[in-house]
């Protein structure tokens, strides 16, 4: 007899439940809505229970959808990876990493370790998309990539934290500007008499700057805001203003002489992580893992107190 849990018409209910719609899930998959909320409507009257609730703009899955979207994320992953692994058995010399981090980790991560890895092995292929916290955070729980590489992370029980470093939220100006020219930890409150360029509120240095901000009752109005460290960079290279990052993400632009960072008089900025994550539970095949082994042992960003080079 035929399995109820066919895996087309579970992948039509997984898109549509993370997407959030009948019709985002078809442009996704490339189909017809009609062929999507068929093959729905055919796995509930299989299995004789509702999978999604319709609502006026979307989908929201029942509490039996959201089981059987998770149940099919992990199957897929771990079907991917024992491929992979069955791979190595044979002695195939290939395999494929997915790779989603935050920007400032970008430097760190193209200087040097990708470089070794791919000295010994040629043959693998890797993809390294950028993405916010948020995102980078999602992206891993849902098997979506291999490694996730994010900074100033909350608590996800769906993650494991392969590393993590202490670093901290630094300021950042130009060489010559007024509060690079004063010495020791500058005060947020110092700071907030320049203009600021903020990165957008999904990245995790937004977020606890803001946080600080509340704990130090300072504010810091955005002169700037956008969703690129290197343009707050290139704000904070005008010598116009100042912006917050973790030195690693500037450490390019310090050793060129046109940046420099200062330490920060507050508490909560000092104790920031930059963590290599994963799916908790996931078994990684043997090229995820051995990168992975690679990045925590030659990205600056997870040794504290040795920012990244140029």
């Amino acid at each position: 007899m035929a399995s109820p849990l066919d895996d087309h018409r579970l992948g039509y209910l997984y898109e549509a439940v993370r997407l959030g719609s009948v019709r985002a899930a078809a442009d996704h998959l490339s189909v017809n809505a009609s062929v999507v909320s068929r093959q729905i409507a055919q796995l509930e009257k299989d299995l004789g229970v509702l999978l999604i609730e319709r609502l006026g703009r979307g989908v929201r899955a029942t509490e039996a959808g959201e089981l059987l979207a998770q149940r099919f994320r992990q199957w897929s992953a771990d079907r991917a990876d024992t491929l992979a692994k069955l791979q190595e058995i044979q002695g195939l010399k290939r395999g494929h990493v997915d790779i989603v981090t935050g920007e400032g980790f970008i430097s760190d991560l193209m200087s040097g370790p990708l470089a070794r890895f791919w000295e010994r092995h040629p043959s693998l292929t890797l993809s390294v998309e950028v993405a916010g916290t948020n995102d980078v955070i999602r992206g891993v729980a849902e098997d979506r990539y291999h490694v996730g590489l994010v900074y100033n992370a909350p608590p996800d029980p769906r993650l494991r934290t392969a590393a993590a470093s202490r670093q901290p939220i630094c300021l950042v100006a130009a060489p010559d500007h007024p509060l690079a020219l004063r010495g020791g930890p500058v005060p947020l409150r110092e700071a907030a008499a320049h203009p600021v360029a903020h990165l957008h509120a999904r990245y995790g240095v937004r977020q606890i700057v803001a946080m600080a901000e509340m704990a130090d009752r300072v504010s810091l109005p955005a002169a700037l805001t956008t969703g690129s460290i290197q343009v707050v960079r290139e704000f904070a290279k005008t010598g116009r203003g100042i912006t917050f990052l973790p030195a690693f993400a500037a450490a390019a632009d310090v050793a060129a002489g046109t940046l420099v960072t200062m330490p920060l008089d507050s508490p909560l900025l000092t104790k920031v992580e930059a963590k290599v994550i994963t799916r908790l539970g996931r078994q990684l095949p043997s090229a995820a893992a051995q990168l992975l082994r690679v990045l925590i042992a030659q990205m600056k960003a997870f040794h504290a107190g040795a920012p990244a080079e140029a």
